[in-house]
């Protein structure tokens, strides 16, 4: 039976005793767990599908916001602890590529490696060094949102949905901009990137950096679309994962 601290960080879309792997999946600055509840039926079904739900949002809206990213991957890690034991695979777009690499960290650090990490739309840790600041004004930020995802535009057009959407997207954004990243231990896990050949934020060759984060294997897959190409091109994204979470290595993990 999962603890009360793992059913509060984790959002469950499908989880039974026939899922063998589980894949832990991490939204981006502003996202929520709900991002991934069509994954499942992309995915086979002895595989776990899981989503973390960041405090601030959603069922969790009451809860104060972390003081920092890698305060939120300790936290994680914590709440974790029982899941990290089974086979896990894990995936994060855009801020969350950084939250899951550093919960990673904590796994092995803990003895309990990933089986995968996949990180999509977002630089590696030590090429984070001079990327642009995107804290500003509450406008400055709505206009970053919306640049990235014009589907989010009616959402800020209407005061009542604004005032429950906005604090949680500024606190991650204050997040994104305090991470300092830099270099940290190889992981012992395949990674995996992804990203849209027309993202704004993160070019193919910056996403080849992240072959430096693991002493095992790394590859990178390119598909169409900008930031959130994940939404459009989510059949060949779950397709590709399928492999991955197939995959076993000579050592059963």
């Amino acid at each position: 039976m999962a603890s009360p601290m793992e059913e509060q960080w984790v959002r469950r879309f499908r989880d039974d005793d026939r899922c063998a792997t589980k894949l832990i999946c991490f939204p981006h600055a502003g996202g929520s767990a709900s991002a991934y509840r069509t994954w499942p039926m992309g995915l086979p079904s002895d595989v776990g599908v899981l989503a973390v739900r960041y405090p601030g949002r959603e069922d969790r809206f009451g809860d104060p916001f972390p003081s920092g990213l890698e305060a939120l991957a300790d936290d994680i890690a914590d709440a974790f602890a029982d899941l990290a034991r089974h086979r896990v695979v894990l995936f994060g777009h855009s801020m969350g590529a950084s939250v899951a690499h550093e919960v990673a960290l904590r796994f092995q650090k803990r003895g309990c490696p990933p089986a995968a990490l996949c990180v999509s739309g977002r630089r590696p840790p030590h090429a984070l060094e001079g990327l642009r600041k995107h804290f500003g004004t509450d406008e400055e930020i709505i206009a970053d949102v919306v640049r990235f995802d014009e589907t989010r535009a009616p959402v800020f057009a209407d005061p009542g949905l604004r005032e429950v959407v906005l604090p949680a997207v500024r606190a991650d954004y204050r997040l994104v901009d305090d991470y300092s990243g830099g270099h940290r231990p190889p992981l012992d896990c395949p990674v995996y990137g992804y990203t849209g050949d027309h993202d704004s934020e993160v070019t193919p060759e910056q996403m080849h950096g992240w072959a430096d984060t693991t002493n095992d294997a790394f590859r990178l897959l390119v598909l169409p679309g900008g930031h959130f190409y994940l939404s459009a091109e989510e059949q060949a994204l779950l397709a590709d994962l399928r492999n991955v979470l197939g995959h076993r290595t000579a050592g059963g993990a």
